[in-house]
């Protein structure tokens, strides 16, 4: 079946593409310049390649913000009552029963004040007979049926096949039937119940949606590093949604959470395979929601992104470690995707998305790979110079590297900075920044967490790094239980976790000082984090006022979310009930 294309989604991708392939080429052909200027070396050639890929896939992820920055809102049109039979699935494994019980409660709450009939249905995967109990227990206020509740069922299978897409699957094929809709969480969700209402009539007025994906904000932040990912998330990510949103058109992305699906289209369309051979590349499919969301677009139905969509959020990762246990998994989970590339009757454009997920990984080691190039072609012998001497495209400075390097720094530097401040730019003049606490403390938070993400960035660069290497080699990093909550790190549990990366960032350094010095103080800023990178992880972790990186949420917090917190900090009588369950 062909790409349904407006000519406004094709027109956002030429542009995209047009930009993106314009600042690899200036990257590249400014580096050639320099490089061949007098001379030029198997590295140099290398270093022109890997310039290029590397500004290739920045420039596309600033195409992305730039071309998310109009906002061009929509006409709502009228929708329909939510009526249709709809259920909200919240999947779980081995999670703190009391506060997954607190969120489910929230949300029910919402729903009924929404006037909303739906179901709510607890997937549990917990294996642990312990867990299961305490589990149950948390839950067992909720099953009681009662008229003036909205019905909650709970299942704990005894196969844990497929993990979440497996648990999910499991749920439509034996008990779909009985809804029309579907609303899948995680965990750590909530939504508002207008919200699910929204969702519900926008499916119900667009017969060919088969998915509506919204973006959650992050909340629960406390620690340095989780209120950036909150202020990033709140105040960049909308933009940057926008963009995506307007590239991919119907063929959108899955996330999969906070999302209502078609359940007939799930059924229809969503059957995962378990990869042949074995893990990290065979086995069950961890990245399941983008090949979700392919299988749909495949079966011909609509799957979309709608950033404008209020009242969605989920909690983040509060230190480093966290995030990179869970981005080791994504790392496995989209370079599984290359065994995908060529599956029949795929979107094209469902097989690029593949193709970004996929780089999204690669494209660390390959600025490793640059850096290291750049050392040895700085102490390999020059070749002689093929070039005539009116090939050369800028003016040549008495020391051609230092002079590529400064200006590569300050174009790699713009197409990072850039979206960022055009985005504090536009919040500005569209008034969005009261809820950031005004203008000036909206900057002193996009100054800070440019400046945080900068030091952070070698860090993750080197986790990245790490676990491309252990999924080409071979290592399985499976599918870790989730530590939500997990926030403030000792000394010693920082210096295990990240003492590697400072051993390996002063190895460089003094490598680059001892073969290439020109070289060392451009290496700076990529080493020195890289050598501060335990002292980086557990300052990160300590808790901070949420002054610096104030979002709306702090000042207002939705009702959903208030009643959240109000029943996770009550008293619980979970530990009777738990040892009355078991």
């Amino acid at each position: 079946m062909r790409d349904r294309l407006t000519a406004a989604t094709l027109g956002w991708r030429v542009t995209a593409l047009g930009f993106a392939l314009l600042c690899a080429t200036a990257a590249a052909v400014l580096m050639t310049d320099a490089s061949f200027a007098h001379g030029g070396s198997l590295w140099d050639a290398a270093r022109v390649a890997l310039i290029f890929i590397t500004t290739l896939w920045l420039a596309w992820g600033a195409a992305q913000a730039l071309i998310g920055l109009p906002d061009l809102r929509r006409r709502v049109r009228e929708l329909p009552a939510p009526t249709a039979p709809t259920v909200v699935l919240l999947p779980i494994c081995n999670e703190d029963p009391v506060a997954a019980s607190a969120r489910l409660e929230a949300m029910e709450q919402s729903c009924r004040a929404a006037g909303l009939t739906v179901d709510f249905a607890v997937l549990s995967d917990t294996r642990d007979r312990q867990a299961q109990a305490r589990e149950y227990a948390a839950f067992l206020p909720l099953l009681r049926e009662r008229p003036d509740r909205l019905r909650v069922y709970y299942r704990n299978r005894t196969d844990n096949h497929g993990r979440k897409a497996g648990n999910i699957e499991e749920f439509i094929r034996r008990s779909g039937a009985a809804w029309e809709f579907a609303v899948i969480l995680d965990a750590d969700s909530l939504m508002e119940g207008e919200t699910i209402a929204h969702m519900i009539a926008r499916m119900m007025a667009e017969p060919r949606l088969g998915l509506l994906q919204t973006l959650p904000k992050i909340v629960g932040g406390s620690s340095l590093f989780g209120r950036a990912m909150m202020f990033a998330a709140s105040f960049h990510s909308p933009v940057f949604a926008r963009g995506l949103q307007r590239l991919q058109g119907e063929t959108g992305p899955f996330w999969g959470h906070n999302a209502i699906v078609r359940v007939r289209a799930l059924a229809q369309c969503c059957g995962l395979p378990q990869l042949t051979g074995p893990a990290p590349f065979g086995g069950t499919i961890l990245s399941h929601d983008y090949v979700e969301a392919a299988l749909l677009a495949r079966g011909g139905w609509r799957v979309e992104v709608d950033p404008a969509i209020e009242g969605s959020y989920e909690e983040g990762p509060d230190n480093i470690i966290a995030y990179a246990r869970r981005d080791r998994r994504w790392c496995q989970g989209n370079l599984q995707h290359i065994r995908l590339l060529t599956a029949p009757g795929l979107k094209t454009w469902s097989r690029f998305v593949f193709v970004q997920g996929i780089a999204a990984y690669l494209v660390s080691t390959l600025w490793a790979a640059f850096m290291i190039a750049s050392v040895l072609a700085t102490v390999t012998e020059p070749a002689p110079n093929y070039f005539p001497e009116p090939y050369q495209l800028f003016p040549v400075f008495p020391d051609d590297r230092t002079r590529e390097i400064v200006a590569l720094a300050i174009g790699i530097g713009g197409l990072l900075l850039l979206p960022k401040f055009a985005i504090l730019a536009q919040a500005v003049a569209a008034r969005r920044t009261p809820g950031f606490g005004g203008a000036l403390r909206a900057t002193a938070g996009v100054l800070a967490e440019v400046v945080l993400s900068s030091f952070i960035a070698p860090v993750m660069l080197a986790y990245q790094t790490r676990a491309v290497l252990q999924v080409l080699s071979g290592q399985d990093g499976g599918w870790p239980a989730n530590q939500r909550g997990e926030g403030r790190l000792s000394l010693p549990e920082s210096i295990a976790a990240g003492g590697w990366i400072a051993l390996w960032g002063l190895a460089v350094l003094l490598a680059t000082g001892w073969l290439a010095p020109a070289l060392t103080i451009w290496l700076l800023p990529v080493t020195l984090p890289m050598i501060a990178a335990p002292l980086l992880i557990w300052a990160t972790s300590l808790p901070i006022l949420d002054g610096l990186f104030r979002t709306p949420e702090d000042a207002r917090p939705s009702p959903v979310l208030s009643h959240y917190r109000a029943l996770h900090s009550a008293p619980s009588p979970l530990p009777a009930a738990a040892a009355h369950a078991a």
